[in-house]
Order: C-alpha cells, then structure tokens, then sequence
C-alpha cells in the first residue's frame, strides 16, 4: 500500500505525463458540471472549464452529442468512445474522446472521467490519403482509356495477329517508359528533353546522335507526357522502318519552339524533320498516322499534321498552353 507521499508522487508524476503527452483529462459530477480538469486547450473557456457543462466550452452541435452519451454512461456504467470537431478560427480541429463511468465502492457511479486526444494531424493524414487514392483512381482509368485505345487502332490496322502483338508491346512499352518518368516525379510530368532521350534510348541507346533534339525545354503535364512520348515512338519507328534513321550515319531533327497564340497564351510547337523515301510510306494510313494526326492531338486539344515535300518529312504537332510549364 503507498504511503501519503507516494500517492503525491504518483499524482505528480502522472500530470507531468499528461501534460507531456498532450492528453486532456477531466472530471465531471452525474450532473456534468466540471470538477477539475488538466490540458484544458485555450479555446474552450479560455482553458478554464471548472464549474462549466460541455455546452458552454464545446460547439453545441458536439456538445448536444456528447452529453447525451455521458449520460447514457451515468446510467449504465458503461464505457464509450466518440469522435468530435470543434469550431475553432484554424478551421476545427478534430479530437477522440473516451467517456469512463467513476464507480464508487459500493458500486454506484460518482461521475464521469473523460479523456480526450487531439488527432487532427491523423484526419489531415487520411483526408490527403483519400485525396490521393481518388487521385490514383483517374489517374489509373485514364491510363486504361489509353491502353484501350491503342489496341483498337492497332488491332484495325494489324493485318495478322503477329503484327499487332509486335506493335502492340512496342506501344506499351513506349507508354511505361514515358509513365516511369511521369511516377517518379510524384505525378507533376516529365521534362520534354527527358522524354525525348528515353524514348530514343529504347531502339537507339543512351549514347546515340541520330536524333538532335532543338529549342526550348518544358515541363508537360502527365497526359502530355504520355501522349507526346507515344508521338515520339511512332516517329522513331517510322523513321527506322523508311526514314532518316533506316540508313547509316541519318539524323532526324525535332525542335521545340514556343509560338504566342491569339489569346495570348504560348502554344509549344514540336516539328520533326527528317529525310525520307517517300516510295516507302505504305504505313502512312495506317496506326502511326492516325495517332500522330487524330490521338495524339485530340488528347491534348491541340493540332497536327504532316508535310511531304519531295524526300523530305515534317511533323508538326501544336500542344496548347496548360499542357506544359516554362521552368
């Protein structure tokens, strides 16, 4: 048994590590005025509730609630838990609340201890996690729409199931590269250079020249991303298939530019230019023109099309302003 001197040692000891541990504790007699209480926050009563009932420190939509369940623990010794906000100026703040019947020795309950935890830092946690699943969500279908999509243009345009297989991976393959570079930059998009260089990494290697990449370095979103990266494969496969990057020592050249539009936004203006044999563009109407010329375009609410002139080849794609950022 502790000695007098014991017990106010303990009783010491235990609100230093209340107030430490940032726990709110008071008691309240069955008929819910405030005995004493610990850690009371500034906001509720100006941190002195003694004497006071929980509507006249908590919001009284809470209030109204807890009381109730207080109550109902007065009356049956039960213990219960809830979860409240308060309307403070920051907002609100949200906190858990464990209601415990004090029971007497001879059993009767003499009132009601409550402790309350702040967890307002835990709902901030699990409102960005819902946030960001919603996020991974759309997110994930708008990948899947796209995936979708180039199995219809490639499965219609693949005249045995050989052809669309090799395709098929080709264009997949093409969309994780560029969603890798999306994914490790949390979701913001990739630097346009980047994209270009993993691309033509894929078929070429890190330290091929054929590709000269020109002008001005932007930021794209994540759906420009993808989509310009797949531009990229189909030029890339085009060229190695008839163009400038079929024969030894060819160069194909893409510049970035950026062109002001009439509402006085920027507009990024990619042009791809290469040699070519015309002869050979038996592929022109098929998958790699349509999503260069309709996809591609389409997605990013933007312009593009092809010029032949002679031997030589230039696509341009126009990427309207809210695709990409200047850095």
């Amino acid at each position: 048994m502790r000695s007098p001197k014991q017990s106010v040692d303990l009783g010491r000891g235990l609100l230093h590590a209340l107030r430490n541990a940032g726990i709110i504790v008071f008691y309240q007699s069955p008929d819910l005025q405030v005995q004493w209480g610990q850690n009371i926050p500034d906001g509720w009563a100006g941190g002195d509730i003694t004497g006071k009932i929980d509507s006249q420190f908590l919001p009284l939509a809470s209030a109204d609630r807890i009381m109730d369940r207080k109550r109902a623990v007065l009356a049956t010794g039960t213990p219960d838990t809830l979860e409240f906000r308060d309307n403070t100026p920051d907002g609100g703040r949200w906190f858990d609340m464990w209601i415990d019947a004090d029971h007497g020795d001879d059993g009767t309950v003499n009132g009601i201890v409550t402790t309350v935890v702040e967890i307002t830092e835990r709902k901030h946690r699990e409102q960005t996690l819902r946030t960001l699943l919603r996020e991974v969500s759309h997110r994930s279908k708008n990948l899947l729409a796209i995936i979708q999509s180039i199995a219809t243009q490639t499965g219609r345009h693949s005249s045995r199931i050989d052809v669309f297989l090799d395709r098929f991976r080709g264009r997949l393959q093409s969309l994780a590269s560029s969603q890798d570079l999306v994914t490790s930059s949390n979701w913001r998009g990739a630097m346009l250079s980047a994209l270009v260089e993993g691309q033509i990494a894929r078929f070429r290697g890190e330290a091929d020249d054929g590709v000269h990449f020109e002008g001005i370095d932007v930021y794209l979103n994540p759906n420009a991303a993808l989509h310009i990266g797949l531009a990229l494969h189909e030029l890339v496969v085009n060229s190695m298939s008839y163009g400038a990057l079929a024969r030894p020592h060819g160069v194909a050249t893409l510049v970035s530019i950026l062109q002001a539009g009439e509402d006085g936004e920027s507009t990024l203006v990619l042009t791809w230019s290469e040699r070519t044999n015309a002869s050979r563009l038996e592929d022109h109407k098929q998958f790699g023109s349509v999503a260069l010329e309709r996809v591609v375009p389409l997605s990013l609410e933007g312009k593009a099309g092809f010029t032949l002139d002679g031997d030589r080849l230039d696509y341009r794609l126009e990427v309207p302003a809210g695709n990409f950022e200047i850095e």
